[in-house]
């Protein structure tokens, strides 16, 4: 069988956001760092080699078999921050309010910069997708 790569990891969050090349994107992964662990009380951890996760949460695939996964997190990628959400109450009047965005697949949502949202939109999603399932 296979190993998963996305895996919670030590490596040092910090340092993998200092690498981000494209400084608007480094400056706002550091904010969203920030504010997910304002909202969640939990400690920024690396998931695989390009996610930032918050907390944990076991699911199962298809087949059954358990994993593990962050409650919630982030990616910088090069088109855009993903921010791994997950579905939860009020999800899509939230989003309504949040300002420009992109709604992938699987609770995934795509913002190409900070300022392009609310905030205090953007903490009460974090909030509810962080404590959805609990």
């Amino acid at each position: 069988m296979a190993t998963r790569k996305t895996q919670e990891n030590d490596a040092n969050v910090q340092a993998f956001l200092s690498s981000v090349g494209n400084e608007t994107r480094r400056k706002d992964s550091f904010v969203v760092a920030g504010l997910m662990e304002f909202v969640t009380g939990a400690k920024a951890r690396m998931w695989g080699t390009s996610i930032v996760g918050f907390g944990k949460r076991r699911y199962a695939y298809a087949n059954g078999r358990p994993a593990d996964i962050c409650k919630i997190g982030f990616a910088p990628r090069a088109k855009s921050l993903v921010l791994y959400l997950g579905d939860f109450d009020d999800k899509l009047e939230l989003l309504d309010n949040l300002g420009k965005h992109k709604l992938g697949r699987g609770g995934c949502l795509y913002i190409n910069k900070l300022a392009d949202v609310d905030l205090d939109v953007l903490k009460i999603i974090f909030d509810k997708a962080y404590s959805h399932g609990d």
